[in-house]
């Protein structure tokens, strides 16, 4: 292991030391998001955990993309005493897109440093459980999982399983949270607006769970009436329109093809900006963070996202700490038009591990995927108790975990967040991504930026996408 870090290290990803708290949700699709998560900032780290009794049997490696599972498993290890091997992390951040080629290499290269288990997060995980690099994941089945019983009885959403099951049908992959998006909106706001901060009723008036922006829209122009923004980019819809259409990128005979929802964010874009109804913020940047504190040029209503979008984002963010303090305390969950997740980290166990090490890595997996019982992972992790009381309070994999769990917090007025979670995730559709979805989502929304701030006509943004994406992958336009 110590030659093929000092190889990455030549190769300009720098070593540093781990991280190995468990940190907080890596979910997202971009560096810029996990570092703002929390999550580890280091471009590539080493670390271990040796249980108590010495990990006589081994070592288990495990690959990363920030601290957090190395985290969750060196919690497994303490909790365990018995557990016979050592943990070897590898931390090697998405920063520049050096953590797969680094991860493919290793799952290539085979022998005993080769990873055990890694991680893929949602931006590349088809990589790994339909596309290029599925070869090298075992079905969770062949690691000794009951699966389709575990799965029933932990409750786990149905758009997570979609995406780590393999083109065979075996479950290749699973993750410990639950990223089905809500809407997440300003009470003060809602109440000066809408007369109500009630999330049953802001609901209805934005059109939750009715399968289409039309209410939302009605609501946008209300709120522009009262000199308010109902978002504060177009990045921030972008993800509901996204993971709520019918067709990915790719179809069946390998050709771009544009959803009719995907491309009417072109118009949706444009009108945010012609009518006033965003701050026409950038996501991950100081005016969208601004936005979050009340600070930027208009009032913003609200944000689509998930659990970690409020605990890792608008909270550290949202310019105070306790009720009363910037816009802390003043936020409430309310369901989202359309269903849609965002982001997620999918734990794979590699097929060619030695056979020895196939049972420990199986409850290692288990525990942080599919346990439901009060000493397994999502548990803790939805109940903040995994670092002891008070911690954070995250969305899990399981609903089975969820209903029996207080998911109450201050920053949201009291409101109990996994009421409308649950459903949340169970909305989510997760049959319409592909393995290139990272890189054709960047060139598609610097395409509609254009559009929507007058520099380029619509056919042309069209065309221009549709050129970026031959020239840069290589996949032709379906005619």
């Amino acid at each position: 292991m110590k030659k093929r870090i000092m190889a990455l290290f030549m190769c300009g990803i720098m070593v540093v030391s781990a991280l190995t708290g468990c940190g907080a949700a890596s979910t997202g699709e971009a560096s810029a998001a996990s570092d703002a998560r929390g999550g580890s900032t280091a471009d590539g780290a080493e670390a271990s955990s040796t249980p108590a009794n010495g990990g006589d049997e081994g070592t288990i490696n495990l690959w990363a993309f920030t601290d957090e599972v190395p985290g969750m498993v060196n919690k497994y290890v303490e909790s365990h005493p018995d557990f016979p091997y050592k943990i070897n992390s590898t931390i090697i951040a998405t920063t520049e897109g050096a953590y797969q080629p680094a991860l493919d290499q290793a799952l290539q290269a085979g022998g005993s440093e080769q990873p055990d288990i890694y991680c893929a997060e949602a931006a590349f995980v088809l990589k790994y459980t339909h596309g290029d690099m599925q070869d090298y994941a075992m079905p969770y089945k062949d690691l000794g999982i009951d699966i389709d019983n575990k799965i029933k009885e932990a409750q786990i959403a149905q758009y997570s399983v979609d995406i780590g099951t393999n083109t065979s049908g075996d479950v290749d992959g699973l993750g410990y949270q639950a990223t089905g998006g809500a809407f997440i909106y300003r009470r003060s706001i809602a109440k000066d607006v809408f007369g109500t901060d009630d999330p049953a009723e802001i609901s209805k008036i934005i059109g939750g769970g009715t399968g289409n922006l039309d209410k939302f829209w009605e609501a946008a122009e209300k709120l522009a009436d009262n000199g308010d923004a109902i978002i504060s980019g177009d990045g921030d819809v972008w993800h509901a329109i996204e993971n709520s259409s019918e067709q990915g990128w790719i179809n069946d005979a390998g050709q771009l093809q544009i959803d009719s929802k995907r491309e009417a964010f072109l118009d949706i874009s444009k009108e945010l900006t012609d009518k006033g109804w965003s701050n026409q913020t950038r996501d991950w940047q100081d005016a969208w963070f601004a936005d979050m504190k009340g600070e930027g040029s208009k009032p913003v209503f609200g944000f689509f996202g998930p659990a970690w979008l409020i605990n890792y984002t608008l909270a550290p963010n949202c310019g105070g700490e306790k009720t009363g303090e910037g816009t802390y305390g003043d936020w409430a969950v309310c369901d989202s038009p359309v269903g849609f997740f965002w982001g997620g980290t999918w734990l794979l166990a590699n097929k060619n591990m030695d056979s020895a090490k196939v049972s420990a890595v199986k409850d290692i997996i288990e525990w942080i995927t599919l346990d439901t019982s009060e000493d397994g992972l999502q548990y803790k992790w939805a109940n903040g108790t995994l670092n002891g009381e008070g911690g954070t309070k995250d969305s899990v994999a399981s609903a089975t975990v969820m209903e029996k769990s207080d998911g109450s917090l201050e920053f949201l007025g009291g409101e109990n967040m996994f009421e409308y979670f649950i459903p949340a995730n169970e909305y989510a559709n997760g049959k319409n991504l592909t393995q290139y979805d990272e890189s054709i989502n960047m060139a598609w929304r610097d395409q509609v930026r254009s559009y929507a701030a007058g520099e380029k006509e619509r056919d042309a943004a069209l065309t221009d996408f549709k050129q970026n994406i031959s020239d840069t992958l290589g996949i032709e336009a379906a005619q």
